[in-house]
């Protein structure tokens, strides 16, 4: 099997001493493991107060890790990168920046929906480009596609958005290998963000690895540890705080939890025998699986980030890979990785264009 240091591109760009990776066949070289900044902003409890935040991302962008995830959902995140930017004139020409839009809650009744309509992905796009203080993203994604939409009306639109320069790369989300194959006959997708843990091998199971080979499209791993579940560090699901995302999601459920620890702690026993943390171990098999694939772990934590980044000193065996993957076929995963009525929005399929009769047929 390959090793990390064959598969990493070594060609360290500007301002990082952290090895690279290639985003896809088109893209260029970043960081090999990304940052994931949801945490800072949403989802894992009350934020920590803006010093606070800003001293973790000091430490991020000092350690030379410049491929920093974000979207126009995660609460305040992307008005707290816009003003980190502003307290560091430059940082943000070295930063590989990415952002995503398609998450819409109703300020009125806080119901969440799916938007991929033309007007709202350049009503959005604006946005987050004023949010951020730039005037550019380097890469967009569509953080979930509209079933009841062509992707080829939306990614067009998108396709519109990097001919003006406002967007450098095209991403999705959480599509089905169908949906990929439609959409990168309109425009070239860089890549696809997929939440790939060993919770989560649908990526391998569902084709859509085996299309992004073919295609050329790199694959961003969010949650490549559990949400935390795989770091070994959480024991009980009365660990999360009020208002933690995990405490809705059936995989940590009361029911489901200690059942999931089983896969955890084979895990740890394979990293304490290579002398490292599960943490490390997952990061480290999850770039040795492909050359696609660039991990995003987040953490409100500079100690968590520095194990993390850890994870590229790794190499993972042919004998260590295939202990992993008889570990995880063995292992029964209890629960679902998000609420049911989550799960509409996962692997979309996306209406044929042929069948479509709504108001943005002419689009394309």
């Amino acid at each position: 099997m390959e090793t990390i240091k064959q598969a990493v591109n070594q060609l360290v760009g500007e301002g990082t001493t952290q090895p690279t990776r290639k985003l896809g066949k088109n893209g260029p070289a970043i960081t090999a493991m990304g940052y994931g900044c949801m945490g800072l902003s949403a989802f894992y409890g009350k934020p920590k107060p803006d010093e606070e935040r800003y001293a973790v991302l000091d430490h991020v962008y000092n350690s030379g890790e410049l491929f920093w995830d974000s979207a126009d959902m995660y609460m305040d995140s992307e008005d707290l990168l816009g003003r980190w930017f502003k307290r560091n004139p430059g940082a943000r020409e070295k930063i590989f920046l990415a952002t995503k839009f398609a998450n819409y809650v109703d300020p009125n009744t806080g119901k969440r929906s799916v938007r991929n309509e033309p007007d709202y992905i350049r009503q959005q796009c604006d946005k987050s480009l004023q949010r951020l203080g730039t005037n550019y993203i380097d890469l967009y994604y569509c953080h979930r596609a509209d079933k009841e939409q062509p992707i080829e009306i939306t990614v067009k639109v998108m396709k519109e958005l990097q001919d003006a320069g406002k967007v450098k790369y095209l991403g999705l989300s959480e599509v089905s290998a169908d949906t990929l194959r439609r959409a990168c006959k309109i425009a070239h997708i860089d890549a696809v963000q997929m939440e790939y843990s060993p919770f989560a091998m649908e990526v391998e199971q569902e084709g859509l690895l085996q299309a992004c080979r073919e295609l050329g499209v790199a694959i961003v791993a969010y949650s490549p540890l559990g949400r935390g579940f795989l770091t070994g560090s959480i024991r009980s699901p009365d660990d999360f705080e009020e208002g933690d995302f995990r405490t809705f999601a059936p995989r940590f459920s009361k029911e489901n939890f200690h059942k999931n620890l089983e896969l955890v702690d084979t895990l740890k026993a394979i990293a304490d025998r290579k002398g490292c943390t599960s943490g490390q171990l997952t990061l480290a098999w999850l770039m040795e699986s492909d050359p696609l694939v660039l991990p995003i772990p987040g953490t409100t934590r500079t100690k968590n980030f520095d194990e993390n980044m850890g994870a590229l000193k790794l190499n993972i065996t042919k004998e260590e890979d295939a202990e992993i993957r008889k570990a995880i076929a063995g292992a029964e995963v209890h629960g679902t990785r998000y609420p049911e009525a989550f799960a509409s929005a996962l692997f979309v399929d996306t209406v044929p264009l042929d069948q479509y009769n709504g108001p943005h047929k002419n689009l394309v």
